[in-house]
């Protein structure tokens, strides 16, 4: 099913709904208590040099040694979201298709560089699962997000392989695949699928929303075209020299510990919304996030404002509607007093089942 219409605010984000308040923070999914101490201690380090232009060089050396790649297949960005913005402006697209519900940016960066955008809308009583025969054969550019935000899906690499063909861009969206324990089902370091781009993010594991820093993984012709299209220096020197820690083998070995302790942050989340028979979570969650459907959330998104919570409503994703709120994974303690909340304001709303 794909669609050209749109009523959906594609440029809403997490960080709107906690902006000038202090509330608990369920609406971003960046990982807590981030950036550590040791990469602060980098990045700091490297403002000695900031009278120097930036040199990209080694970050860019350490991203390909860290996948087992050339460097000339590694592009550094300023942010996942500029890798967007490049491929929306610098490849030859005529017929690109976007697969939802996912993260919005992609087609906003598509559309404000003209583009008429094809959707591919995945379906609630399918666990929104990726079916490749509902994606267009002669789509030339094919987006899609692994684990999938806003859904917490994590798709096949075998599946999301048979999407790649001669004449095709496939963009697979990997920034949370590091919240995933072994980054299973990862595209990354594949360098036999023609038309692949591997999108990567350094901002949720790490905490560095404010600094802007990510990479892509391409074909060289493609990662030259994007460069290309890039300003001068568009990452900054201490991004480059956070990204050149986060190589390190002993911050993968952190992020991976993180990644297990999210796993079971997110088992006892997805309990305690189990214990509401109004609740009706994603169960194949596998990110630092889970999506959950409610009658009011709206109602129940602002009474849990009252109550301290910030929630990600779901109403701005393709594919979802008002009853719909995303939840970021926090720890134990964070969460049972959530689900206190949770259950306040579904009384509060008038939506709660008897209990």
């Amino acid at each position: 099913m794909y669609t050209h219409t749109d009523t959906h605010d594609l440029r809403h984000h997490g960080d709107a709904e906690i902006r000038d308040e202090k509330l608990t923070d369920l609406a971003v999914n960046v990982r807590t208590d981030t950036p550590p101490a040791w990469l602060r201690e980098r990045i700091a380090a490297s403002l000695t040099g900031l009278a120097a232009y930036p040199d990209g060089r080694a970050a860019r050396a350490a991203v390909a040694a860290r996948h087992d790649l050339p460097p000339e297949r590694v592009l550094l960005t300023a942010g996942a979201a500029e890798a967007f913005v490049l491929l929306a402006r610098a490849l030859p697209v005529r017929r690109p298709v976007v697969v939802h519900p996912q993260f919005t940016e992609p087609e906003a960066a598509l559309r404000d560089a003209g583009h008429r955008v094809r959707r591919v809308l995945l379906r609630e009583e399918e666990g929104f699962r990726l079916d490749p025969a509902a994606v267009p054969r002669d789509a030339d550019l094919v987006m899609v997000g692994n684990p999938t935000n806003p859904t917490s899906v994590l798709h096949p690499a075998a599946l999301l392989a048979r999407l790649a063909r001669p004449g095709r861009t496939l963009v697979v969206d990997e920034a949370f695949i590091d919240a995933v324990p072994g980054e299973r089902e990862s595209l990354a370091g594949r360098t036999d699928l023609p038309g692949l781009v591997v999108l990567r993010s350094l901002t949720k594991t790490w905490g560095l929303a404010g600094l802007r820093v990510g990479y892509v993984l391409a074909e060289p012709d493609t990662v030259a075209a994007l460069e290309r299209a890039q300003p001068l220096w568009p990452v900054s020197s201490p991004a480059l020299a956070a990204a050149e820690a986060c190589m390190s083998r002993a911050a993968l070995a952190e992020a991976e510990l993180a990644a297990h302790r999210t796993a079971v942050e997110r088992a006892h989340l997805l309990a305690g919304l189990a214990e509401f028979d109004e609740v009706r979570a994603v169960a194949a969650a596998e990110g630092p996030f889970v999506l959950v459907r409610m009658e009011g959330a709206d109602a129940v998104r602002e009474r849990l404002r009252t109550l301290g919570f910030a929630a990600r409503r779901g109403d701005t994703f393709p594919g979802l509607g008002p009853e719909w709120l995303r939840l970021a994974v926090r720890d134990r303690a964070v969460t049972n007093r959530f689900l206190q909340a949770l259950d306040q304001a579904l009384v509060m709303s008038g939506h709660a089942a008897d209990r």
